[in-house]
């Protein structure tokens, strides 16, 4: 157990090493952060917007931002061809424990940066209850990650690896997007924690699910 954490802490330095070095994700994740929160901006100007509205945009941000960055995790394996170098050194499930690491840190910073800019520049945007909030983030940052690093595993291996992304990963994340939106509208309406309750069985039901799928399916889409 214990070499099998060091293997996958392994993987997620080397990731994390490369990033620092090329910062190819992170510029992608912010650039498109900041680009679209300027477009909202403008677009916006002087209206008022609801909440419902608000919400969705928030996370429609950090859902398209996620995909500009997080695609990569194995096609840079493919493109650098380290791929057989991780198959010897490193078990199937390992990979993806350091791999998954590695996006949810990058998720994490991404979200952090969003949420922050967001709140600043969008004077209706007021969170009300945190305590619906910082669950929301947490369990809307897990699924993201862990849904992202299954897809691209899958996509390396296909051919249209830029455009498959984004059309497996819009069904697979929308359950994921709508049960976000209505947990954050519910923390900016300042709403009770029990009426987020349902919420956030939805948001662990998912991470379960997509955690066992991906347990299931990794070690058969990196041998493939």
């Amino acid at each position: 157990m214990t070499t099998s954490i060091r293997s996958a802490f392994t993987v997620f330095l080397k990731d994390f090493k490369s990033e620092v070095r090329t910062r190819y994700a992170l510029n992608a994740l912010l650039m498109f952060v900041v680009t679209t929160i300027s477009i909202i901006i403008f677009a916006i100007g002087n209206e008022t917007v609801n909440t419902d509205i608000l919400s969705g945009i928030l996370w429609v941000i950090i859902f398209f931002s996620s995909m500009a960055g997080l695609s990569r995790t194995f096609v840079s394996e493919e493109e650098r061809g380290t791929v057989m170098t991780l198959q010897l050194i490193a078990t199937p499930m390992t990979i993806f424990a350091g791999k998954l690491l590695f996006n949810l840190v990058l998720l994490a910073m991404l979200n952090l940066v969003s949420v922050v800019l967001y709140s600043l520049v969008i004077s209706n945007f007021v969170i009300k209850n945190f305590e619906i909030f910082l669950p929301t983030i947490v369990f809307g940052t897990y699924g993201l990650a862990a849904a992202s690093t299954i897809i691209a595993a899958i996509i390396s291996k296909a051919g249209s690896k830029g455009t498959l992304y984004p059309v497996l990963s819009f069904p697979i994340l929308l359950p994921l997007l709508l049960t976000l939106i209505n947990a954050t509208k519910l923390s900016v309406e300042g709403a009770e924690f029990s009426d987020a309750l349902s919420e956030f069985q939805v948001l662990i039901a998912y991470s379960i699910v997509i955690t066992t799928v991906s347990y299931l399916l990794f070690e058969f889409i990196w041998k493939e």
